[in-house]
């Protein structure tokens, strides 16, 4: 899809691309609302909001730690915990692509570990373009890589390949730490 072309639908487009931030951003309300944020703007019946909190936080591997306690605030989530509560809220809206920016740049690695374990579940449903904080975390969890340097696609394939045996010299340098 060329999303400059004229025929195109921003709107449209839009609601087909989830995006999740570097830093979590959970809505200042309870765990419950925050995931049914969006269907209820967009006019989703009463009656299936309890189905889309129960669906999405287990998608985002977040349902057994919070279930008992949906009704209280989202601030009082670990960040890791914050996180995955985001990647479920964006779940709910039933985006095609998941758009994460550095989704881990600001978590331990224990939290860091369930992300990427989130991830490894959502990509068998979801198409996920991952821009990581460190490049360790997308040879875990991709199955393609592309290295973009200065706005350019230098390399692009499988991710094993990329990480293993780039063909380009500047990806090798910048995946054996010779630079970045």
């Amino acid at each position: 899809i060329d999303i400059y072309s004229p025929g195109i639908n921003l709107t449209q487009l839009r609601k087909r691309i989830g995006m999740v931030f570097d830093l979590p951003t959970p809505l200042p309300m309870s765990i419950f609302d925050n995931v049914v944020y969006g269907p209820r703007l967009s006019g989703i019946r009463k009656d299936r909001l309890s189905e889309i909190v129960e669906r999405t936080l287990r998608s985002s591997v977040l349902w057994e730690e919070v279930k008992d306690r949906l009704h209280d605030s989202a601030l009082r989530l670990s960040g890791g915990q914050q996180q995955r509560l985001c990647i479920a809220r964006v779940l709910a809206l039933e985006p095609e692509v998941l758009l994460l920016d550095e989704p881990c740049s600001g978590l331990d690695p224990i939290s860091t570990a369930s992300i990427e374990e989130t991830l490894i579940q959502l990509k068998k449903d979801y198409t996920i373009i991952l821009v990581p904080h460190n490049i360790q975390q997308a040879s875990r969890v991709a199955d393609r890589a592309g290295f973009l340097l200065s706005a350019e696609l230098i390399e692009e394939g499988p991710a094993f390949g990329i990480f293993t045996h780039p063909r380009n010299k500047r990806t090798e340098d910048y995946v054996t730490g010779k630079f970045g």
